[in-house]
């Protein structure tokens, strides 16, 4: 029987998504589901809007959220600072492809989730990247002649997918073709994973004819 899958997007400069996965991780192992990692690279701009266009009461909504991320993030031990700055995550993202096409997204992932988070890291470096990769035993030259080649469009193509699916946000779990959109919805997804026939059974109602 094969495993039933549970595809993520991701961004590493998500606080919501680098607390997300020490739970969706053990999905692995408590569930027996195989889980698909994307990334979902958010253009931070296009949903915020330029620093210049921002309200006090966006401001208090951000403060806010990374305090609550923070919050969770002392609960498992995970050093969060603040962002120094705005990121563009293309680098790191398509490096997670690559990791994992040479066997080492699991270091690859927690090291750039960690090190961005503890201001050890400039995810839109891609010498920085580049030696994240180098120290997990992967190639530099390889994973930069990707970033100079094909990277680029599949990419694209990825975040084009995901939002034809109706992703916007990260972390977001697609399972069955139904999307759960944030850490705690976690306890949802394992709701259908445990009792994938609630979902079926509800979606067949929406589609039953009334008699």
């Amino acid at each position: 029987m094969p495993k039933p899958s549970v595809r993520i997007y991701t961004d590493y400069k998500s606080p919501y998504a680098f607390v997300a996965n020490k739970r969706l991780f053990e999905l692995e192992e408590t569930h027996g589901v195989e889980l698909e990692w994307l990334p979902y690279t958010l253009r931070v701009a296009e949903f915020m809007g330029t620093v210049e266009e921002r309200t006090p009461h966006f401001w208090r909504k951000v403060r806010y959220a990374y305090m609550d991320a923070r919050r969770y993030a002392n609960a498992q031990g995970l050093v969060m600072k603040g962002p120094r700055r705005i990121y563009d995550a293309f680098h790191a993202s398509v490096g997670m492809l690559f990791a994992q096409r040479h066997g080492f997204f699991h270091p690859y992932h927690d090291a750039v989730f960690r090190k961005f988070w503890s201001h050890e890291l400039e995810i839109d470096d891609l010498a920085d990247i580049s030696g994240v990769i180098t120290a997990c035993g992967g190639s530099a030259s390889e994973f930069e002649a990707y970033v100079h080649g094909p990277a680029r469009a599949e990419h694209d193509r990825i975040i084009d997918e995901a939002e034809a699916l109706g992703v916007f946000g990260v972390p977001t779990m697609v399972f069955n073709g139904e999307l759960f959109w944030g850490g705690d919805r976690i306890d949802l997804l394992i709701e259908r994973i445990e009792k994938p026939e609630t979902i079926e059974a509800a979606l067949g109602s929406r589609h039953r004819k009334p008699t």
